[in-house]
């Protein structure tokens, strides 16, 4: 039975990691005293869910997350230190610190530690995220005790939600760009600014101009489309968050 812990403090652990390639610890204490805090934890580093969605859903998040109260991001697995290590930089996660759970005992003290043998994982972390402030745990997202892996509540969207429904982003935007434009600059400056993500297409690389013509009937770029709207370049889109 997964545990919900809300409302009590978070366990006492010391984690061992490397740093500049020399040993180092945080403890609990370290990590979340007089701090807020979000955590998300997941069954391995490399894995297809973890690698795809959940983290960098959250590493991408994280500056609307900071901009809310929230002081750190950790992300945490029962793996060692070592293979954090390699999937932070392989991930290029800037935003999120990697706390590597090795022996597993913040996740069993938390009642997440799972049996995943038959899949050759042996003791991992069940997959969930939660807030912690001052040491405390105010929300916990618990994915639902099924089959597999799911990934429904524990995700970067949700605690955001949680945190300051105002502040989540229901758009989808993409911007058709080129790397010399300074107008493409410009209206990616500005989508930042206002705190909103986008996918962003490089024209000549990620699209062909014949097939960039055919979607935005332009020549020049950026162009920006909003839920499938086609907005149009800097100014309009200027002009549209104003």
């Amino acid at each position: 039975m997964l545990e919900n812990k809300e409302k009590q403090k978070v366990p006492n652990v010391t984690f061992t990691l490397r740093a500049n390639d020399e040993w180092a610890t945080r403890s609990s204490d370290e990590i979340f005293n007089n701090k807020t805090v979000v955590v998300f934890s997941l069954p391995g580093a490399f894995t297809p869910t973890c690698s795809s969605s959940h983290l960098p859903r959250y590493n991408e998040l994280a500056p609307t997350l900071f901009e809310n109260g929230v002081d750190e991001i950790i992300c945490m697995s029962v793996n060692d230190t070592f293979v954090m290590n390699a999937w932070a930089q392989a991930q290029d996660a800037d935003n999120i610190s990697f706390i590597p759970d090795g022996n597993g005992e913040f996740t069993d003290a938390m009642g997440m530690l799972v049996d995943k043998a038959d899949i050759g994982f042996g003791k991992r972390s069940w997959r969930y995220a939660m807030l912690v402030k001052n040491g405390i745990i105010e929300k916990m997202f618990i994915e639902p005790d099924v089959a597999g892996d799911p990934f429904e509540v524990s995700d970067a969207d949700t605690m955001l939600n949680h945190i300051n429904p105002s502040a989540c982003q229901t758009s989808a935007i993409m911007v058709f760009s080129k790397p010399t434009c300074p107008y493409c600059k410009k209206a990616k400056a500005l989508l930042t600014e206002k705190g909103l993500t986008f996918e962003e297409l490089e024209v000549g690389k990620d699209v062909n101009l014949t097939m960039f013509k055919a979607l935005t009937n332009a020549d020049s770029v950026p162009q920006v489309f909003i839920d499938g709207k086609l907005i149009g370049g800097s100014e309009a889109l200027t002009e549209h968050l104003s």
